[in-house]
C-alpha cells in the first residue's frame, strides 16, 4: 500500500504538521455539530453524523496503543469497540484527538514500527494514512452538517499524494466506494474526493 518514503519519512516535520492540521480541521467540524444533527445522514453509506464521529474517535483511540506501546490489533482486541462517544460526543472526540496527537509527537515516534491489521508498517506511514482519513472525513462531516466543504490546499495536496498510489486497493478493501472518474481539469479537492468514491 505504499511506504513511509511517500511522506518523506520521520525526517519530514511536515508530516506532523499536516497531521495536526487535519486533527484541528476535524475538531472544528465536530464542535460545529448542532444538537439536532447527530442523527443526520452523511455521504458515508449507512453512517449518521454520530457514527462518523465515533469511527474517527475510535481510530484516534488506537494510536497510543499502536505507536507508544507497540501493541498489535490482536492484543488490543475489542477495547475500542462499542459506544466510544458516550453522553458527550464532543468531549470524547477532544480527548481521543489529544491522545493521538501526543502519541505521534513523542520523540522518535515516527521511527517506530506499528502492527496494523494488514501487517507491520512504519509509524510515519500510519500517520500519513490517519491524516488523509481525517481530511476526507472532515469533508463528509462538513457536507452532513452544512459547514464549509472547502478543504485547506496543503491538506488536499498532501492527501492526494498519500492516497494515489493505493487508491485502487482502498476500493477493494470495501472501506471506500469505487473511485469516481473526474474530468481532466478537476481541481485537487475534487480529484481527492473522486479517488475515494465521493462526488463533490
Amino acid at each position: 500500500m505504499g511506504d513511509a518514503s511517500d511522506q518523506g519519512g520521520a525526517a519530514d516535520p511536515a508530516l506532523l504538521d499536516r497531521h495536526g492540521q487535519a486533527l484541528d480541521l476535524f475538531t472544528d467540524r465536530v464542535h460545529a455539530v448542532r444538537a439536532d444533527q447527530w442523527d443526520a445522514p452523511t455521504p458515508c453509506t449507512e453512517w449518521t453524523v454520530r457514527d462518523l464521529v465515533a469511527h474517527l474517535t475510535g481510530e484516534q483511540l488506537w494510536v497510543p496503543s499502536l505507536v507508544r506501546e507497540g501493541a498489535t490489533t490482536a492484543s488490543v482486541g475489542d477495547a475500542f469497540d462499542g459506544d466510544v462517544l458516550g453522553p458527550d460526543p464532543v468531549a470524547s472526540w477532544d480527548t481521543a484527538a489529544a491522545a493521538s496527537r501526543a502519541a505521534f509527537r513523542e520523540a522518535g515516534a515516527l521511527d517506530r514500527t506499528v502492527h496494523l491489521s494488514f501487517g507491520d508498517t512504519s509509524a510515519a506511514f500510519y500517520c500519513g494514512q490517519m491524516t488523509t482519513d481525517l481530511v476526507v472525513h472532515a469533508w463528509d462531516l462538513s457536507r452532513a452538517i452544512g459547514a464549509d466543504e472547502t478543504l485547506p490546499d496543503a491538506l488536499v495536496d498532501f492527501s492526494v499524494r498519500e492516497v494515489e498510489p493505493y487508491a485502487a486497493e482502498l476500493a477493494k478493501s470495501g472501506l471506500f466506494a469505487p473511485a469516481v472518474e473526474q474530468p481532466r481539469d478537476a481541481d485537487a479537492q475534487t480529484r481527492l474526493l473522486g479517488l475515494l468514491g465521493r462526488r463533490a
